[in-house]
């Protein structure tokens, strides 16, 4: 009997040796950041009795008096500056239409071009979070269908506009409710509704009042199901908007061709921000007809552009840029007989126009509560969440502290 007591008692000091407790339990897994864009949204668009959801986490967390967006202010190019902290005339995507001699056109509608690594600068989030081991899953964010340095989110889609709002949400909804080393650390997720609803009929327009109670609704539809999966504090939510919406009325449009002739000129971009390309041995004609100041827009020479507005030394810059005036657009001739009747809405406008502002909004368990901001740049997202996900941000046009105020914890 001793002989076994004996033998025991070894067994269990060994046993001893090689078993310890459990972890703690307070390694709860690091909070995924979810950026969540509303095309076209403008601050006076919320807080009219359409959009309770977002009015209700607006005062519950953090939000700007409004973000100024970059120039040209554009769906592509503020989308990318706020994923990468350059400005557009840093990360390349200058406009939503670009030429370049090596690469040829870039345009919205073309599916090669914009999932062609070649156009896409800088090095966006998804990017800096999958080098350093953090899953990412995207859903429409500009520049997520390109192999940006050649590296793709863990979970991607081409953008496709028939999926409805609340097929977007739920598929964000599964990506944030999974478990293990895939969950995603970064996600986004994108609604054009409310830009193609305000291009359309104006930003006074019922149309847009209706679109923006459905994107309110799936607003709605997110944070329920983030709360009711218990992922309130796991997921630090940001919503933005690219830029925001002036109104067009009818008949205020200028014919391209009355610009300068066709001949002197080739037209790189229309709408807003129109740029042209001097034909060879013609830059005296094109000149002598664009720059200057005009009844309804401007032009400049590339390097002669406003400086506050950080643009024209990109080699994908036309030569010659012209600025409509708030309330004008610029197309071909052929686009104005097809116009339909009625006011519209635009943007591409001077940043520092109060109809171009964007909204800012963020809640979670890094972020205050009932924390107002004053205006600020759109260059400075990038650097918040980069540190949202823990990693350091690369060097550009954002300043870190900035936001650091929206931040419980807002660091030195």
């Amino acid at each position: 009997m001793l002989r076994m007591l004996t033998i025991l008692g070894v067994f269990l000091l060994l046993a001893g040796c090689a078993w310890s407790p459990p972890a703690a339990t307070g390694t709860a897994p690091a909070p995924t950041l979810l950026l969540v864009s509303l095309d076209g949204v403008h601050p006076g668009m919320l807080g009219r009795g359409d959009t309770p959801r977002l009015d209700r986490l607006a005062r519950e967390g953090v939000r700007a008096a409004w973000m100024t967006p970059s120039y040209p202010t554009l769906t592509f190019p503020n989308h990318y500056t706020m994923v990468t902290g350059l400005r557009p005339d840093r990360h390349g995507l200058v406009h939503n239409t670009m030429y370049a001699a090596e690469l040829g056109w870039f345009r919205l509608s073309d599916r090669g071009a914009v999932g062609s690594r070649e156009w896409w600068g800088g090095e966006p989030l998804w990017v800096s979070a999958e080098r350093a081991g953090l899953p990412t899953a995207t859903l429409f964010w500009p520049g997520s269908e390109a192999p940006v340095g050649g590296v793709r989110p863990t979970r991607w889609h081409a953008f496709d506009d028939t999926m409805g709002m609340e097929a977007r949400v739920r598929r964000v909804l599964a990506w944030l409710a999974e478990r293990g080393p895939g969950r995603p650390r970064l996600a986004t997720l994108y609604f054009e509704h409310p830009d193609g609803a305000a291009h359309a009929h104006g930003p006074h327009s019922r149309q847009l009042r209706e679109t923006m109670r459905q994107v309110d609704a799936a607003i709605g539809q997110l944070l329920d199901g983030i709360a009711r999966q218990g992922l309130a504090e796991r997921v630090n939510i940001v919503v933005v908007s690219d830029h925001g919406m002036a109104e067009v009325p009818e008949g205020q449009v200028v014919a391209v061709e009355e610009m300068v002739d066709p001949a002197d000129a080739e037209l790189v971009s229309s709408g807003q921000v129109v740029g042209f390309r001097p034909r060879a041995g013609r830059i005296a004609q094109a000149e002598a007809a664009l720059l200057g100041a005009h009844p309804h827009y401007d032009c400049w020479r590339k390097a002669e552009l406003p400086e506050r507005w950080h643009y024209g030394n990109h080699s994908r810059i036309p030569p010659i840029v012209c600025q409509m005036h708030e309330g004008w657009d610029a197309i071909p001739r052929a686009a104005v007989a097809r116009r339909p009747a009625g006011p519209r809405g635009s943007h591409g406008f001077d940043p520092a126009l109060p109809s171009m502002r964007a909204i800012f909004i963020a809640r979670g368990p890094a972020f205050r509560g009932g924390t107002e901001l004053p205006p600020f740049d759109n260059v400075h997202v990038y650097p918040l969440l980069a540190r949202l996900l823990g990693i350091d941000p690369l060097p550009g046009d954002g300043d870190p502290g900035v936001l650091a105020p929206a931040l419980r914890e807002p660091g030195p």
